[in-house]
């Protein structure tokens, strides 16, 4: 069976890339649009990569990466009428909503955000970057993916590439550097 890529939405306030990291593993319950439900349900599958995807977040955008450890099942929260996702149509015996478990599996050390995934080459349709595509589950492609990881894999702490630092930040190294060579005087 071949691998499969998705991107997961959630929001920092909800589950963040810290709870994500400090956890290991989690599941992906409280889904509630049938678009993303089938997907959970029918497509993903365990081993699959996941872009954990930081939504209505500063910045918002790719947080790290996840590998499906369990293929969908029934989400039981939907039947816990004291869960916040409760949801009293939901019948066990016929399950409305589904879930996976992910495992985390890298923290970038910083966010690819949503507008640097829309400027780069090879995301142009990548659904995440669409107007309007407002599904928390989504399919990848592996060249998306592999994009994404690259991407993620080149930034630092600050969130710019290793060798891309703003031209302020290379002035005042310079400027450093130069007064590092003056003898220091003392006033009188």
């Amino acid at each position: 069976m071949a691998k499969n890529y998705w991107l997961m939405k959630v929001e920092p306030e909800s589950y963040s890339i810290d709870d994500f990291e400090r956890d290991k593993e989690t599941a992906w319950e409280g889904v509630r649009n049938y678009q993303a439900r089938n997907l959970l349900r029918d497509d993903i599958k365990k081993g699959d990569g996941v872009l954990f995807y930081a939504s209505n977040a500063d910045p918002t955008g790719v947080a790290g990466v996840a590998e499906v450890s369990r293929s969908g099942y029934p989400d039981h929260f939907s039947w816990d009428k004291k869960h916040h996702y409760f949801d009293p149509k939901s019948d066990p015996e016929s399950p409305t909503w589904y879930m996976v478990d992910i495992k985390f599996i890298e923290r970038f050390p910083a966010v690819v955000s949503l507008s640097e995934l829309k400027a780069t080459k090879g995301l142009e349709d990548m659904m995440v970057t669409r107007r309007g595509m407002r599904l928390s589950v989504q399919p990848v492609k592996k060249a998306e993916f592999d994009i994404v990881l690259k991407l993620g894999r080149s930034k630092t702490a600050e969130g710019m590439a290793p060798k891309q630092k703003p031209a302020a930040t290379r002035a005042k190294a310079k400027k450093k550097a130069a007064s590092a060579k003056k003898p220091t005087r003392k006033r009188k």
